[in-house]
């Protein structure tokens, strides 16, 4: 995902808590209602084999904006294999338990405040998932040993302490923009590749030693005074985003250097170090594989400069006595 790409996602979620804020006075007047066959029967569509072989079903369903806030009657269709029951008033899924072929669920903007009692265990085959903007504040009583994608933008989780990779094997993208994580600790991802924690309000990076395969992470609009806790495990790092934090000193850099060999992008904007400092030249010594900056690619004379500048220092540190 592109920073373009991850400031509109914020947008839209921004809009839609300040929408769901703004009506929560309204919340009795809205009319909630329970799922009926005829109902999800209109949603279906995407005609496939059943898993079986021996007939055809279909299997897809879209939910959204019904008013729901019981979907029993979903249980009878269990050749589903992708459901969207985005913008309801849900706050039970167990009626998904039956639904044993499920791949695809999006959940976003819904009322659900917990894992626990919820169908996740029986949904071995649940690949991708998305419960954006509900009322969840932890991950207690999640499994998915299946999961590839994960999207929990918008709750207001406060700690990750249950995503180990005895649970979550196959999960590569990870995101939790938009929560109360005050850090980075508790994911024991080894397999991940994509992590999004902007917009929470993470002061330490913890645990980043774990995540030896990730190759993005996003720390924007957080209070990072420091990137003290990258690590040189993270071999395969290559994006790092961390625009509008609390950075003021280039001191605070150093850690850079233990990710040098495979960054290839950071955004480090809209840190206070930026508008005192010549920043640039301070992380290019740092990290001399860098090919972008910010929104701009470094440059040959800026390359240049900093290599000369490694030089120089290494030379004064060979005439020191």
């Amino acid at each position: 995902m592109s920073e373009m790409d991850e400031d509109a996602v914020l947008s839209d979620v921004e809009g839609e808590e300040e929408t769901n804020e703004e009506g929560a006075g309204e919340d009795e007047k809205v009319q909630v209602c329970s799922l009926t066959p005829e109902t999800t029967s209109e949603g279906l569509s995407l005609l496939c084999r059943t898993g079986n072989g021996l007939g055809h079903a279909f299997v897809r369903v879209e939910l959204q904006d019904k008013g729901l806030n019981d979907i029993t009657a979903i249980s009878r269709f269990i050749h589903l294999r992708f459901v969207d029951v985005s913008n309801n008033h849900l706050t039970d899924l167990s009626p998904l338990a039956s639904l044993t072929h499920l791949l695809w669920l999006k959940v976003d903007n819904n009322a659900v405040a917990s894992f626990k009692g919820q169908p996740f265990a029986q949904l071995t085959y649940l690949q991708w998932l998305s419960m954006a903007v509900n009322r969840l504040t932890d991950l207690d009583g999640l499994v998915g040993s299946a999961l590839e994608s994960l999207n929990l933008t918008g709750n207001g989780i406060q700690r990750v302490n249950g995503l180990q990779s005895g649970c979550f094997a196959n999960l590569v993208t990870l995101e939790l923009r938009g929560n109360q994580l005050d850090t980075t600790d508790g994911i024991n991802l080894p397999n991940l590749r994509q992590l999004y924690l902007a917009q929470n309000i993470i002061k330490r990076l913890e645990g980043l030693e774990r995540l030896t395969r990730l190759n993005t992470l996003h720390l924007r609009d957080n209070q990072l005074e420091t990137l003290d806790g990258l690590s040189p495990n993270m071999k395969c790092l290559q994006y790092l985003n961390v625009r509008g934090n609390v950075i003021f000193e280039e001191n605070a850099l150093q850690s850079l250097a233990l990710v040098s060999k495979t960054l290839r992008a950071l955004v480090i904007s809209e840190n206070p170090l930026v508008e005192t400092t010549d920043y640039r030249m301070s992380v290019l010594i740092l990290l001399p594989q860098l090919e972008r900056l910010d929104k701009d690619p470094v440059s040959f004379e800026e390359r240049t400069e900093a290599q000369r500048r490694v030089k120089e220092l290494k030379e004064e540190e060979i005439s020191e006595p």
